[in-house]
């Protein structure tokens, strides 16, 4: 069998362009001189391959989907690391890699163990597979080793290649090298920015066979863990994306101001990079909510965390938040936020924790799935404002909660009165569903929590407000300097009108805790 660059295309694609054929070339030879044995140093290009693969296979394998009887198309398998694993219950597998050395090994690895793994060298760019075939695409360490535009044509391939309602689950090198072996001053590996790969597949579109459009939703993208504990490496990054029908149209102007999901509003409008530095400047570094690390060193030490513990932090920005109950009780956070640009700037940061662990992911909480009794503790400071449905994402947290498990939110709430004309404006404006502070504590409760405490801390509030206030005009000039004076401005009006919308009782902000039995 041969796996040059001259082969003919596999089931019969068509032929790659010149610029195609220079790219693949070189990762050729690049791969060519790396895989001397066929070895698992020689495919994670490290020299502690083996203990890493010992920790690092089980944590891979905890996030991809139920695999019982799916087909799964696994592309760039190099020596069938995870082949093996993807077939024990998949009802086939179509394993592809482009270097003959690795296909063979991984055939003589995994072909005497399993029948249902069909064995194909060859270049991922060369595939022509019939669409909607199959239920999961798997790539780990692939699209590194493709150039741009071939990503892009990948990416669209793999949503034709998915049947309605299939997942793509891949991992990549993102910023940089994931192992310690030296790769010559000719690397051709593209270690791209994170956020490069989340926009491709948002964007990706495909028109099937009905007319309707289909694209990729967002399971979620999150660190591997295996690499920022051994390693300090937190951009070894992974992706979940499900295969769905688009609508015909955007939202209504109103629902998301154009945009088609809550997650594109935040990242283009609220939680634009601007804003969000804007609004740190505010709270302090690494906050993006209510006090920074004021509230909280006040309201942390309420969750008595004991070391070694889970923690879920819903919501958790830049990640103060989740470093402070790190690096102070031991704990191993899992930092969950919609917005991409704010868990993109938290992994740009690279803070290292000599205590415990932070693992930032982009989901979305109410779509999110975790095995239940997965946390110790839910955490989440000014985020669920966001979510409509709050009794349905309470009852969520109570299952991902192990008994004993406690959760401490604090959140906009709203007064119990009527509302006047301009809060009623700013809460459509900003798309909150907001609750009075008893109401909010009753969903708790009915969620199944005990110990519930649901305290009104609106004064505090305003108190922090004006001292932020102080905080920006004595800081007037840096913030003009580092923004602009419209940023500025903006900032003293949003604060005063919070500070305005409290006074008259429309605006409220609660404090609660409660506890699984």
């Amino acid at each position: 069998m041969s796996c040059g660059t001259s082969q003919p295309p596999v089931n019969g694609t068509a032929p790659e362009n010149a610029d195609d054929a220079v790219t693949r070339g070189a990762m050729k030879a690049f791969w060519q001189g790396h895989c001397t044995t066929g070895s698992l140093q020689d495919m994670m290009l490290d020299t502690n391959a083996e203990a890493l693969n010992e920790v690092e296979m089980p944590e891979i394998q905890a996030m991809m989907p139920d695999l019982s009887g799916l087909r799964v198309l696994e592309l760039g398998a190099g020596i069938g690391r995870y082949t093996g694993y993807l077939a024990q219950s998949a009802a086939y597998v179509k394993s592809v890699d482009f270097i003959e050395k690795f296909i063979e090994k991984n055939r003589e690895i995994n072909g005497p163990v399993h029948s249902n793994i069909d064995f194909v060298c060859g270049d991922v760019m060369k595939l022509d597979l019939e669409d909607s075939s199959f239920d999961l695409i798997f790539s780990n360490w692939l699209l590194m080793y493709l150039g741009d535009a071939e990503v892009e044509q990948l990416v669209v391939r793999m949503l034709r290649w998915l049947k309605p309602g299939g997942q793509v689950f891949f991992r990549e090198s993102c910023l940089r090298p994931s192992g310690d072996r030296k790769r010559g001053a000719e690397n051709p590996t593209k270690y791209r920015d994170p956020i490069h790969y989340h926009h491709l597949f948002e964007t990706a579109r495909h028109q099937s066979g009905d007319s309707s459009a289909v694209g990729f939703e967002l399971n979620f993208s999150r660190g591997i863990r295996t690499y920022l504990q051994l390693k300090n490496n937190p951009h070894q990054m992974c992706w979940s994306w499900k295969k769905v029908v688009l609508p015909e149209t955007h939202q209504p102007k109103e629902a998301f101001f154009g945009f088609q999901t809550m997650r594109q509003f935040l990242d283009e409008q609220q939680y634009s990079a601007n804003g969000i530095l804007r609004y740190e400047k505010m709270f302090g570094r690494n906050y993006v909510s209510t006090g920074g690390p004021e509230t909280t060193a006040e309201f942390v030490p309420m969750l008595k965390l004991q070391t070694g513990e889970q923690v879920l932090d819903v919501g958790s920005g830049l990640g103060g938040g989740a470093l402070y109950m790190a690096e102070n009780y031991n704990v191993d956070v899992v930092g969950l936020d919609l917005s991409t640009n704010m868990v993109h700037i938290a992994l740009g940061r690279a803070i290292t924790c000599q205590k415990g662990s932070v693992l930032y992911e982009v989901s979305d909480v109410t779509k999110r799935q975790f095995p239940d009794a997965s946390f110790d503790v839910v955490y989440s400071r000014d985020t669920l404002l966001h979510i409509p449905n709050k009794a349905e994402v309470f009852k969520t947290f109570y299952r991902w909660l192990r008994p004993g498990g406690r959760i401490l939110i604090s959140d906009y709430c709203c007064g119990e009165g009527e509302w006047a004309d301009d809060f009623k404006a700013y809460v459509e404006q900003r798309h909150y569903t907001l609750h009075s502070v008893p109401h909010y504590g009753q969903l708790l409760r009915n969620a199944g929590f005990l110990d519930v405490v649901a305290d009104d801390r609106s004064k505090q509030f305003v108190d922090i407000l004006e001292r932020e206030i102080k905080k920006a005009k004595d800081e007037r000039n840096e913030l003009i300097k580092e923004f602009s004076e419209k940023d500025y401005q903006d900032l003293l009006t949003g604060w005063t009108s919070k500070v305005h919308r409290v006074n008259k009782g429309n605006q409220c902000w609660g404090l609660f805790y409660g506890r699984k039995p």
